[in-house]
Formats: structure tokens, sequence, C-alpha cells
């Protein structure tokens, strides 16, 4: 009975001790680490407009971008969707931001006669004449954005001195195949009426 008695009152003894005031909170440790982080969230933000900018200054040498004639003829196509980017052609990751072909946006499209009415709210619309036209096809990416094979429909264009890749999403994704198909037969058309008019 003894050793019960000295062992219950060893183990209050021993629960006493463990028994202690949590520690208290370093808040000045703690915000010192969140106004850490913050700035080096800011950095790396203030890097990469740098970058961007830098990039927008290295394509300086792009000429402005055409704008929609005011009577471009009948219309072809009509598509609703996103605008992807633009690279460099044939270079997927070679990203484009002069001019606002960077932003990404929503979009759009409509293919006639005279080209490739681009309109994006809250960014700049530009115009593609179907002289410029190069090619069109599917695709599954463009710089920063990655699809399933064949999601990306992706149109080559010349503009200056150099060749663009200019990635869209259609909303309905099964419609693209059609916009791949008419932009081919219209270069082609364009290319076989300049052959002629050269023959000539």
């Amino acid at each position: 009975m003894t050793s019960l008695i000295s062992t219950a009152a060893g183990s209050a003894v021993t629960f006493a001790a463990e028994k202690k005031s949590a520690d208290v909170t370093d808040w000045a440790a703690r915000a010192g680490w969140v106004v850490g982080l913050l700035l080096f969230i800011a950095l790396v933000y203030w890097l990469m407009r740098e970058g961007w900018k830098w990039r927008g200054t290295l394509q300086g040498d792009l000429p402005d971008l055409p704008s929609a004639p005011t009577e471009p003829g009948p219309v072809r196509l009509e598509l609703s969707g996103r605008y992807h980017g633009s690279t460099t052609a044939g270079q997927w990751l070679d990203r484009i931001v002069a001019h606002g072909l960077g932003t990404r946006s929503r979009v759009e499209l409509t293919l006639t006669d005279a080209g490739l009415d681009v309109v994006r709210p809250g960014a700049a619309d530009f115009f593609i004449p179907a002289g410029q036209l190069r090619e069109a096809r599917l695709d599954k990416g463009i710089a920063g954005k990655v699809l399933a094979e064949g999601g990306l429909l992706i149109v080559t264009w010349e503009h200056g001195e150099k060749q663009i890749d200019s990635g869209f999403r259609s909303d309905h994704a099964a419609e693209q195949a059609e916009w791949v198909e008419a932009i081919n037969n219209m270069i082609n058309t364009n290319t076989n009426d300049m052959k002629e008019g050269t023959a000539r």
C-alpha cells in the first residue's frame, strides 16, 4: 500500500514538473520572416518585369502591327477563344513581346478575303493581311502554354523580315481543324494567283 502511495505521489510530482507554460511566440522574428518573404517575391516580380521589358527592347526592330481594312470583304470563318501569345516561327519558346504580342487575352478571330483580324479585349488588336499568311497547323504548345496534341491553332505569318507563330485556342476545339484547312487553302490560292500573275 505504501509503495502504491509513493508511486502515485511520484507520478503527481512528475506530471506537475512536465506541466509548464507554453513558449511565448516570438512575433518580431515571425514578422521579420514575413517581411523578408514579401521582399523576395517583390524582387522576383521586378526581375521578371525587367526581363520582359528587355526582351521588348531587343525586339524593337519589329514594325508596327497592321490594322484591319475598312472593307475586309465577306466573312469566311469566325472564332471565339483565347490568344496564348506569339513566338519566332519554329522556335516555340522564343516569345515575342513587342507591340503587345506577348499579352495573353480573350480573342475574336475573323477570317476574310483580306486576311485574319485578331480582336483582343483588353489588349492591342492586330491584323494579318492574307498575303502575309504562311501556314496554319494544329500543335500542342507555344511559350508558356502546353496542351494535348493538336490543342492549339498555330498561325504562321510574316511581319517585316520576321516569321511569327501565333497561338490560339478556340472555345470549341473541334472547329480548329476547319480553320487550318481554310487558312492553308487561302495561302495556296494566293500563291497560285501570284504565280499566274508573274507568268503573264
